[in-house]
């Protein structure tokens, strides 16, 4: 039995880190899973809602906070040690070329694309940072999250030069743009 882990959210500049590790129960056949990337957002929810009774699965929401105080790499292997502890598999594979010093955890880059369990969990990983960040879009209107998901986009960091970080902001995250900056 196999868990496949992925994350989404280790790259914006606001917003939670989640990982998901996802195992298929026995019959479980869930046509068009891929790289949560390469799908657009409507076929990533339908495909959610198809995964999450079909699985076990453990989901990790790690907030801005703890990705700045700890370090984006810490977060990752507090997350990954998570996931093993809650989902008994027989082997964990990770979507990446990085185990984060995790132990018995094996890794492929562009898993998530080639491994259906690593697909579905980066969709499930992907819809829960989506729905997170869009739930905070209504909290800081202003930033335009629902647009950008927290990545550095050019009106995101308009919007931070405007009204300066906001408490989902990631302020270890460096931006040249916004160098001299003071938040």
């Amino acid at each position: 039995m196999l868990c496949g882990i992925d994350e989404a959210g280790r790259g914006p500049i606001a917003g939670d880190l989640v990982v998901a590790g996802c195992i298929f129960n026995s019959d479980t056949l869930i046509d068009g899973l891929n790289d949560s990337k390469k799908l657009n957002e409507k076929r990533r929810y339908e495909l959610f809602e198809k995964i999450t009774p079909n699985t076990t699965y453990h989901i990790v929401v790690i907030s801005p906070q703890e990705v700045d105080e700890f370090g984006i790499s810490k977060c990752m292997t507090k997350a990954l040690v998570e996931i093993k502890e809650h989902l008994n598999a027989d082997s964990y594979l990770f979507d990446g070329n990085t185990s984060f010093g995790v132990e018995e955890l094996d890794t492929m880059v562009k898993a998530d694309g080639k491994v259906a369990e690593v697909s579905a969990a980066s969709i499930l990983a992907k819809v829960t940072h989506d729905r997170n960040i869009i739930r905070d879009s209504k909290v800081y209107p202003e930033y335009g999250f629902e647009r950008h998901k927290g990545y550095g986009t050019a009106f995101h960091v308009e919007m931070i030069k405007k009204h300066g970080y906001c408490p989902i902001h990631r302020r270890s995250f460096k931006l040249k743009a916004l160098q001299g900056t003071l938040f």
